[in-house]
């Protein structure tokens, strides 16, 4: 008898696994944004707040991030800084696989073992995170999370089974070496560097690439590789951290499709009748979106389909509005709650700086408006001068598209009024905004269905935060390596002894860091540059608040930058368009935003006078 291949016992087992993987991630992040909101609640009413409930969070972070990590190698979604595997072919595109899937199975197995080590330790000194629950049992999930991940980072390493025995010998070889190793260690340094680069080319995701740089470098210099693990979870239990998970689902619940359409219809209400309006439009639209997704991939993603059509209708041409969207995609990184501006913050904090949430968040607002008038100036001139391709301003439907999506506009006054009002730490302020935009878009406007789609937007989140978070976790292993071996003192010695004048040294950062923008996502970029830059700034004198805004400006000019930058890749899969036409359409927009990023770069008073009004 043939059994239906949908009542195939063990793929009956992979469904029951990946729904409880949903569930777990859905949890986690729904605990996340209750208990703040609870705490909020009882501290109005009572002298004291829900018992623990700080470090619950906080450790719920580290239980998100985990499974959100083991989501996103589930389903072949870990980040990667080459694309080169994408233009291979045949032989050459499996051995490439099975290359960097060997490095980064052997990377997620080292850290494993590392996070075993670290929790053995941890297990030993009894501390109890709250209600009797000891601290070590939640520790416990990195351990696991990257046992996970190795395994199925190997089943993905071929796509045969000789291939994957093989991978798992090589694998089971090369941890056989770091535990036991045959010489010295250090003598081994060279060819593990050189393989490291080699996986990087080859498409390891970012996470093992510096994961297991720091693995190389601590074993190496025989220095214990549970500090990786040690550093992880600082990182990732940082109180502040939580903001970041809690604002991304605030934004993916917007991220609906019947929200972009209100918005757009208001937005084009207002300003669709003026030369350019639906430039305006666009830069709007996409700045609000991506200001709560931190994604501009998303936005691209979920925006194009619906703006495409209103450009072509106003006669831009396909290749200007083609520019215009692949620009407009990342416009909110300056706007708050923004989750760099967020990660900024804690990293040059970490770094000696003195930078609040707050702060970092005010100081974007004029540099952003700056970035998103530019680019409606550039799309307004692109336009068409002809009044009768643009409809006329009715009074009575600008009123009725503001009327129907005024729960989604108050998005971001709620966020903000929370954070500035004084009573809400930014990670209770981001609970209160994903709820508030769940209560919008489930129980107001119903374009969420609570019982099939809640989950499934929690589960897309998760997977972006975990994939994010398990990048800035290991990334910190490979950070404060450098700091112990007294990187940034020598490299701010350097700058300082080759570059004399602070104008020049801004001229340089911005080019370095465009470079940098075109290679490495924004997350892992923050962790791993801005302890390198922070005492460079100081040096200089330069503000760590008007250095975060240019350091972050350039870095959304890097997803511009051909022939690497993200948004451009992007564009051509949304709009199935070929890479030489979106770089050729994108080239006006990106000198645009240049003179944008040269101006935030040299008139700090951009940055630094909202700040300074509200000290």
């Amino acid at each position: 008898m043939i059994r239906p291949a949908g009542k195939h016992p063990m793929l009956c087992l992979r469904n029951f696994l990946h729904s409880g993987e949903n569930l777990a991630v859905t949890v986690a992040l729904g605990a996340m944004a209750v208990l703040p909101i609870a705490e909020i609640i009882l501290r109005k009413f009572s002298s004291q707040g829900l018992s623990g409930a700080t470090a619950i969070v906080q450790h719920l972070v580290l239980v998100s991030a985990t499974i959100g990590g083991v989501l996103a190698a589930r389903d072949d979604r870990l980040l990667s800084l080459s694309t080169v595997v994408s233009f291979l072919k045949g032989r050459w595109k499996a051995g490439a696989r099975s290359i960097s899937g060997v490095f980064a199975v052997t990377v997620s197995s080292s850290l494993c073992i590392a996070g075993v080590q670290y929790v053995t330790a941890t297990r030993e000194v009894g501390k109890i995170l709250a209600y009797g629950v000891p601290v070590w049992v939640v520790q416990a999930t990195m351990p696991v999370g990257f046992a996970i991940i190795a395994v199925r980072l190997l089943w993905r390493s071929s796509d045969r089974w000789g291939g994957r025995t093989g991978a798992f010998v090589l694998v089971a070889a090369m941890v056989a070496i770091i535990m036991h190793p045959p010489v010295p260690p250090h003598t081994l340094m060279i060819p593990a560097l050189a393989l490291l680069i080699i996986a990087t080319i080859l498409g390891a995701p970012i996470f093992t690439v510096l994961g297991g740089a720091a693995v190389i470098l601590f074993w190496t210099r025989e220095s214990p590789i549970a500090s990786i693990a040690v550093d992880h979870y600082r990182m990732v239990v940082n109180p502040s951290l939580a903001a970041i998970p809690l604002f991304t689902l605030a934004g993916y619940f917007l991220a609906e499709e019947g929200a972009s359409k209100r918005l757009i219809r208001v937005f084009q209400a207002i300003v669709g009748q003026i030369r350019g309006g639906p430039a305006l439009v666009t830069a709007l639209v996409c700045a609000f979106f991506t200001s709560f997704t931190g994604a501009s991939g998303v936005t691209i993603l979920a925006l194009g389909g619906l703006l495409m059509p209103v450009l072509i209708a106003d006669r831009f041409s396909e290749r200007n509005a083609l520019g215009l969207l692949t620009g407009a995609g990342s416009l909110g990184l300056l706007f708050p709650p923004c989750l760099p501006l967020i990660l900024y913050a804690i990293i040059a904090t970490n770094a000696g700086a003195t930078v609040t949430i707050k702060e970092i968040f005010l100081g974007g607002i004029v540099p952003g408006l700056l970035l998103v008038g530019l680019t409606a100036w550039w799309g307004a001139s692109r336009a068409s001068a002809d009044p009768s391709s643009r409809p006329s301003f009715d009074l009575k439907e600008a009123a009725l598209a503001i009327s129907a999506a005024k729960w989604e506009l108050l998005l971001p006054v709620v966020a903000l009024t929370t954070l500035f009002g004084g009573f809400a730490t930014p990670a209770e302020a981001a609970a209160v905004t994903a709820l508030y935009a769940f209560t919008v878009e489930a129980l107001i406007y119903r374009d969420i269905n609570i019982f099939r789609d809640t989950p499934k937007v929690m589960t897309e989140c998760g997977l972006l935060v975990g994939g994010v978070l398990l990048i800035l976790g290991v990334a910190m292993g490979f950070n404060n390596f450098l700091i112990d071996a007294q990187i940034p003192d020598q490299a701010v010695a350097w700058v300082k002894a080759t570059v004399h004048s602070p104008l020049l040294f801004l001229l340089a950062l911005n080019v370095l860091l465009l470079v940098v923008g075109c290679l490495m996502d924004i997350f892992s970029a923050i962790v791993v540059v801005v302890p390198l830059i922070i005492p460079m700034g100081l040096a200089y004198g330069i503000d760590p608040i008007h250095l975060g805004i240019i350091f972050l400006a350039n870095l959304e000019l890097g997803y511009l930058t051909p022939p690497v930058g993200m948004n451009l890749f992007l564009a051509s899969y949304r709009f199935d368009k070929p890479l030489t036409e979106v770089y050729r359409s994108v080239i006006p927009m990106f000198l645009v935003l240049l003179a944008g990023v040269l101006l935030i770069t040299y008139i700090p008073a951009l940055t630094l006078t909202l700040p300074g009004w509200f000290e």
